[in-house]
């Protein structure tokens, strides 16, 4: 998993998207969050699944890898702006928008958001393929997705929700994204609709799960350690704001645990390469 990390950076700090121009500093901020680093954790689950079951098809997957993570640091860049989180740290460095402005951030999101979809119109793969990624990717990062759920999030801050409405939230916001990611990794390697949709499911689980340890972090967690804003969830319908910290922990621990069932009823090659991948995430709010 390792190797597979560093061949998946190697390609990210060679294909960095660029943009040529008499901009000052455009194409320095287009390519600043993706070179600030992260755990690359979309890109890897999909190389984690054809590295188990079309390992050959790993270069051509590249492209669709680092697709998935422009959309995602898109993403952050968008939610760390003043409308939304109005955050000054990501990944260890200031957000854009503040080490430029935040016109320049918005820009360089939509940028990085739209090249996304040019890597995988032009990935190596046949056109039926990578119709079926686009379609992926479009319906869970767009307003079928995150978007809806980052809509929902700034819309109810300040205003209480149930719990099945922030489980709708998150999963929208954050889950979906990662589901797609497995799912992606499916159909690039050619595994059958049933297990497309059970990897897709499982990253559901991850997903959410992802996101309750992500407000126990916010809550337990500096700064520093963090590698980003954290406390800044007051106004936010988290779940710790809703269950608790010790509910929060309690859930995330109910959902570890079903992650790691559901892991294990994978063919051998699948469980062998996700486990390598998810062993450090599953209780890292412990």
């Amino acid at each position: 998993m390792k190797q597979l990390l560093e061949e998946f950076e190697t390609y990210l700090n060679t294909h960095l998207p660029q943009s040529k121009s008499f901009h000052p500093n455009f194409e320095k901020a287009l390519q600043e969050m993706l070179r600030a680093g992260g755990k690359r954790f979309r890109p890897m689950l999909l190389l984690s699944v054809v590295q188990a079951k079309q390992s050959l098809l790993i270069k051509n997957a590249m492209s669709v890898a680092l697709g998935l993570e422009l959309l995602h640091t898109y993403s952050l860049i968008h939610d760390d702006l003043p409308a939304m989180d109005d955050a000054s740290l990501r990944r260890g460095y200031p957000t854009l928008h503040t080490t430029y402005d935040e016109v320049t951030a918005i820009l360089v999101g939509d940028a990085l958001n739209t090249h996304a979809f040019n890597l995988l119109a032009n990935a190596a793969f046949s056109n039926d393929v990578k119709i079926e990624l686009i379609k992926i990717l479009s319906s869970d990062g767009g307003i079928d997705g995150m978007i809806i759920g980052q809509a929902i999030d700034c819309y109810f801050e300040n205003q209480k929700v149930e719990l099945s409405q922030l489980e709708f939230l998150h999963i929208h916001k954050t889950a979906k994204l990662i589901a797609a990611s497995l799912k992606m990794g499916a159909i690039i390697a050619g595994l059958s609709d049933e297990v497309q949709e059970k990897l897709y499911a499982f990253g559901i689980d991850i997903g959410l799960l992802f996101q309750i340890q992500d407000d126990i972090i916010d809550e337990t967690q500096s700064e520093e350690e963090a590698g980003k804003t954290t406390n800044n969830d007051g106004a936010k319908n988290s779940f710790v704001n809703l269950l608790g910290l010790n509910g929060a922990i309690k859930s995330a621990n109910e959902l570890a645990n079903k992650c790691k069932e559901t892991l294990n009823q994978f063919d051998t090659e699948l469980n062998t390469s996700l486990h390598q991948l998810l062993q450090k995430y599953l209780y890292r709010h412990q």
